[in-house]
């Protein structure tokens, strides 16, 4: 087979072309809509080539995607220095240091906003979409990969679109995407959505044929991951929760199977959620942009009834697993666009719980996401603003320490804000879980400190925390001490006192 069987709106098929061929519709200067998210569902002949032939013939863009990509497309692109511009989110080491020693501008925008905002003309038109796809219908939909990202919305902005037929993709994925596009402000409609199992759009992205500038064929896999196990803080981190969800179904705040929930990406964050596995927890649901290995696990044990996200990003053998029985997983998942998946509107709707993992918090209960020691990216905020806003339980959770306990994951002040103490209701460390809700600052601080701090940083955070209430405020603090720790580290390598 050479891929035309996966084009069945035949007049299509005489658009095949080669990279060579397709790399001539991208000019100096182009936005460019590339599909990919979390790692899974990019393009990856085109812009790998792209990274090739700039290597001789410098071409400067600006790039736009769902969220990270595989195959260090990011940091193959930025070593040939192709990327002036970058939104919304990246995972990649090159372009990360790139981004911070200023050569590369980077947007880290809210996952559900990005496409709006391209929409109503706050960010650059799209000149060229690069779409990963599994097949084209015979009505000329584009059945996406294993993501949805903003593929759908760069196709609907784009003046030019490549797509990239991916060979490596099981068909069977066709029929599990729910393309589904808000209107255009003003007088938007609510988006239709009730439950995380309804199907509210299409199985593919409408697109007019003549739009279509060429299709080129792709035999190059997803990036494979790995998951860290889970380890004795990861353990604990979830045992705090499971009790905590215990305790609020039994006070008749949560219902008993808690309402749908969200999960952060990462060893971390999949630990955790894998430890609803040996909860009491039955008839779960998730909606959610990353469906990881915890997420089928669920299913397999019977715990998860449905799971709506954006993408799946899965190990190696989870990813084959999931594959050779994907027949008996199709009719429990739903992947959607960003925009739907990430949308604040359904989030608050839904009454989501969101369990998204941190760099650090301070004893208020603000939270950085996204910058090491304030200044130094990342990666990005990702979807975590999206749903912690609206979600009707907004969860961080993390180990107390990092560095071998030398550097402290909660801190007088947190070095970059992504989340401000008026969002955050519960957070979460091996040591414990603290929650916030309807604390005023002095007591939302002793019940960080005493709950999730670190033995060897609480009496640090108690004497700091004690001399600031007694300078006074709603929120006390000492300015020329509020950000000492994050210096002296930089200074020594430790947070700790000597």
């Amino acid at each position: 087979m050479n891929g035309l069987e996966r084009i069945r709106l035949l007049p299509l098929q005489d658009k095949v072309v080669s990279v060579e061929q397709a790399l001539q519709l991208i000019q100096e200067g182009d936005v460019i809509g590339l599909s990919g998210f979390g790692g899974a569902g990019e393009a990856k002949t085109v812009p790998l080539a792209l990274a090739e032939y700039a290597q001789k013939h410098p071409i400067h863009i600006t790039l736009a995607t769902g969220a990270s990509l595989g195959n260090q497309i990011d940091g193959k692109l930025n070593e040939a220095h192709v990327i002036t511009r970058r939104y919304p989110y990246q995972a990649d080491p090159s372009l990360r240091k790139a981004i911070n020693a200023g050569e590369v501008m980077y947007v880290d925008q809210h996952l559900s906003e990005l496409a709006d905002n391209i929409r109503h003309k706050n960010l650059p038109a799209i000149n060229v979409a690069i779409i990963a796809a599994t097949a084209i219908t015979e009505d000329g939909q584009i059945i996406p990969t294993g993501s949805c990202g903003n593929s759908a919305n760069f196709i609907e902005m784009a003046d030019r679109v490549i797509i990239e037929i991916d060979m490596t993709i099981n068909p069977v994925l066709e029929g599990v995407h729910d393309i589904y596009l808000p209107q255009a402000r003003p007088n938007r409609g609510p988006i239709p959505l009730i439950q995380a199992s309804d199907k509210i759009g299409t199985i593919g992205i409408h697109v007019a044929p003549e739009k279509i500038a060429a299709i080129v064929m792709n035999e190059i896999p997803d990036t494979s991951f790995g998951m860290d196990q889970p380890d004795e803080e990861t353990l604990a981190i979830a045992s705090h929760l499971i009790d905590f969800f215990e305790q609020e179904v039994a006070a008749g705040r949560l219902p008993e199977n808690l309402g749908p929930l969200q999960s952060g990406v990462g060893s971390v964050a999949n630990a955790v959620f894998a430890g609803f596995e040996h909860s009491s927890f039955n008839n779960l649901e998730m909606y959610s942009e990353v469906l990881q290995d915890c997420t089928f696990q669920l299913i397999d044990s019977g715990k998860m009834t449905f799971a709506s996200g954006c993408s799946m990003t899965l190990s190696d053998g989870w990813a084959a697993r999931v594959m050779k029985n994907f027949d008996q997983y199709k009719d429990k998942i739903v992947l959607r666009p960003q925009e739907i998946s990430n949308n604040p509107e359904l989030i608050r709707r839904l009454g989501i719980i969101a369990i998204n993992t941190v760099l650090e918090f301070d004893i208020y209960g603000n939270v950085n996401s996204t910058h090491v020691a304030g200044t130094k990216m990342m990666n990005g905020i990702g979807g975590s603003g999206d749903f912690t806003r609206h979600a009707h339980l907004a969860i961080f959770v993390t180990k107390s320490y990092a560095k071998g306990g030398a550097i402290s994951s909660v801190v007088p002040l947190v070095s970059h804000i992504d989340h401000t103490d008026h969002d955050v209701d519960i957070l979460v460390t091996e040591q414990g879980l603290a929650d916030l809700r309807g604390l005023a600052p002095r007591e939302r601080a002793r019940k960080i400190i005493d709950i999730c701090a670190h033995p060897d940083y609480r009496e640090s955070l108690n004497d700091y925390f004690e001399r600031a209430c007694a300078r006074g405020g709603h929120t006390p603090h000492l300015l020329n001490e509020a950000l000492s720790w994050h210096a002296q580290f930089e200074e020594t390598g430790s947070m700790k006192i000597a």
